[in-house]
């Protein structure tokens, strides 16, 4: 009974079968989810990946199965078998090998080949005639296939001789398995060439002129030697000659086709490393920005420097979902701009047949190689706005993470350099994947950002509530600080955490008493002392934050805020180079808040005096440097109308 026990379970075909299936749904299917077709056939990526694993004939079963059903083609297995001796699949080397030996040799080669490929059959060819071999594949024991995969040998078949005659050959299946024979059969038949008709032609007027000349010697010798023996002579030359002249013209289109395969190589390599350049300048882009707004920027540009298209342009669904906004492109005029810009793509009306939305809505992608051909799929509106720009070609991908439509990535050419292809369809949707992820990380990245930003500015307004006088307090001082960190031109990150440093430089205060800090008469020096406490406490409380990267500083620079330069501060005594910049910064912006804002114990002071007892203060207690940038800012065109303007220049 074991021994007739089905093979469902045992590993036969080779991941690299599989490969070729993958390459050609990427080539020819890319809206296919890849990870779901190896999921529902209990494969994986890695698995395919590796070229040493094998797959079982259940695998094999469950892959195609999934595979007719999301490509909607039944004969897929017969085009994979094609796809096997194409360029993306075979190889343009290997092709370019099997190029240079003859029809009969490249199906020996293809069933050593098998071998490699497959433990489930044997696989024999016999050469029959000059241009008909005869292959028998056949099972071994417990090996149970299916009709598709003889559909896929029969592509496998075709695809050999299309590389030497680009044309279909004649497949004869007269035994199969699948009808009771004892083995796959066939006979494959391909076109004669023209030299081979000649060379036939004149091997058949030589036995002929023979016998003639045998026979006709016999009767009248001196007319045969005279007449006819120049004339089958002259005769057999002219045939040899054209036989020759026919093969020589065979041999240099096979030399020619040749070298479009070295082309074809060189070319493809040129693509695969412009492709990887943009791949790698992408990932550059995705590592260093986390803005939507600059990873799209980028994105674009690179797309028109590495992508062969006139014009390109990104469109993102707006917050609510009801239209496509333009967010970046490149190659458009200023005025096909503005008409992009100003141009709305519903996508909350049923009716809309625009590209782009359906694009949205289907997900999936659309190749147009000239526009004329769905004039009448297409709204007037949408029509217009096509003609407007000048489209004569373009693919359009919809940009989709977690299933989940985000906008549309669509180039265009203004005049067919070059007819679009599937390939085109499957780049653009690689890159708008990739797209898709860095939109998705950077809007999480962005609302994470957001609710950060929204706890510290609560955390330090719960310490102004305490007094409605100092209400606002931090807020203020923070504005002061970011407009210093602009004067001084430092970089994003730093200011960034100025502004965390900023908004909780006081929060120490929350163990300070409301009767201290709303006493309404001047502090004793004892009760001036626990005022004081609050910036240790405010270090001591941030330290148990966990702050990472820059944001680490963030407790030493708010808790030194009342440092000066002088080493006449509080709470460290710390003076010079020892006060970090960031606490330089918000001691100007707090001092200056602070007395021209209104106490418990005194009333605002005025602008000008205010700005007197700053440049008192400045070398002595607060860094020139800081103290000159604060100005600059104050004194703005945007801030006079807030207060009266303060020291020019110095």
């Amino acid at each position: 009974m074991a021994k007739n026990k089905t093979k469902t379970d045992v590993p036969l075909y080779n991941s690299r079968i599989i490969d070729n299936y993958i390459k050609l749904i990427k080539k020819n299917y890319p809206s296919v989810n890849i990870a779901q077709l190896l999921n529902a056939a209990n494969m994986t990526p890695y698995q395919v990946a590796d070229e040493g694993h094998w797959f079982t004939q259940q695998q094999i079963n469950l892959f195609h199965e999934k595979l007719s059903q999301v490509t909607n083609n039944e004969n897929i297995a017969r085009e994979a078998g094609r796809f096997t001796a194409s360029p993306e699949s075979l190889g343009t080397i290997q092709k370019y090998v099997l190029g240079m030996i003859s029809h009969s040799k490249a199906y020996e080669f293809a069933g050593k080949a098998a071998e490699k490929f497959t433990k489930s059959t044997t696989y024999e060819s016999k050469k029959i005639a000059y241009n008909k071999v005869e292959i028998c594949v056949t099972p071994l024991e417990g090996v149970q296939e299916n009709p598709f995969q003889c559909e896929n040998r029969k592509g496998l078949f075709e695809a050999i001789t299309m590389i030497f005659t680009k044309k279909l050959p004649d497949i004869d299946h007269p035994e199969c398995v699948f009808r009771g024979g004892a083995t796959c059969r066939y006979v494959v038949t391909w076109e004669k060439s023209f030299s081979d008709i000649w060379k036939r032609l004149r091997n058949y007027a030589l036995l002929f002129f023979a016998i003639i000349l045998a026979v006709s010697i016999f009767i009248d010798p001196l007319f045969t030697l005279s007449t006819m023996l120049p004339i089958s002579v002259f005769l057999l030359f002219l045939l040899t000659s054209i036989s020759d002249r026919t093969e020589k013209l065979e041999m240099l289109k096979s030399l020619n086709h040749l070298r479009d395969l070295s082309d074809q190589m060189i070319e493809n390599i040129e693509i695969n490393y412009n492709n990887a350049l943009m791949t790698n300048e992408i990932g550059l882009a995705i590592s260093k920005y986390t803005r939507k707004e600059d990873i799209l920027t980028n994105i674009i540009r690179i797309s028109e420097n590495r992508l062969d298209y006139d014009r390109g342009i990104i469109l993102l669904a707006s917050t609510d979902k009801t239209k496509l906004q333009f967010k970046a492109g490149f190659g458009y005029s200023p005025e096909q701009y503005k008409m992009i810009k100003n141009t709305a793509f519903h996508l909350n009306n049923p009716e809309s047949k625009g590209i782009f939305v359906v694009s949205f809505r289907e997900k999936k992608p659309f190749l147009i190689n000239d526009i004329d051909e769905i004039e009448e799929t297409l709204s007037p509106r949408s029509l217009s706005f096509a003609k407007l720009l000048g489209s004569k070609s373009f693919v359009c991908c919809p940009i989709i993470c977690d299933n989940e439509s985000l906008g549309v990535l669509a180039v265009d050419n203004l005049t067919s350099k070059r007819p679009l292809i599937q390939s085109d369809i499957s780049l653009l949707i690689g890159v708008a994947s990739i797209l898709g992820i860095c939109i998705r990380n950077a809007e999480l990245l962005e609302a994470r950002e957001r609710q950060f930003r929204s706890i510290l500015a609560t955390l330090a307004a719960s310490i102004d509530a305490r007094d409605p006088l100092t209400a606002g307090h931090s807020e203020r001082v923070t504005e002061f600080s970011l407009g210093i960190c602009d004067e001084l031109d430092l970089d994003k990150d730093y200011r960034d955490m100025i502004q965390v440093a900023a908004l909780l430089h006081d929060y120490g205060k929350i163990g300070v008493p409301d009767s201290l800090l709303k006493k309404p008469r001047k502090l004793t020096p004892e009760e001036f002392e626990v005022i004081k406490t609050h910036s240790e406490k405010t270090k001591s409380i941030l330290e148990q934050v966990h702050f990472e990267g820059i944001f680490s500083q963030v407790p030493d620079i708010a808790g030194a805020h009342h440092e000066k330069i002088d080493g006449s501060g509080y709470p460290d005594g710390l003076s010079g180079d020892e006060i970090p910049l960031g606490a330089k910064i918000i001691a100007v912006a707090d001092f200056f808040e602070a007395i021209t804002a209104k106490r418990h114990y005194r009333n605002p002071m005025p602008i000008e005096k205010a700005t007197r007892l700053l440049l008192e203060e400045r070398g002595l207690h607060f860094e020139e440097k800081i103290v000159d940038a604060f100005f600059r800012y104050f004194n703005k065109p945007t801030n006079k109308a807030k207060s009266p303007p303060l020291a020019s220049s110095l």
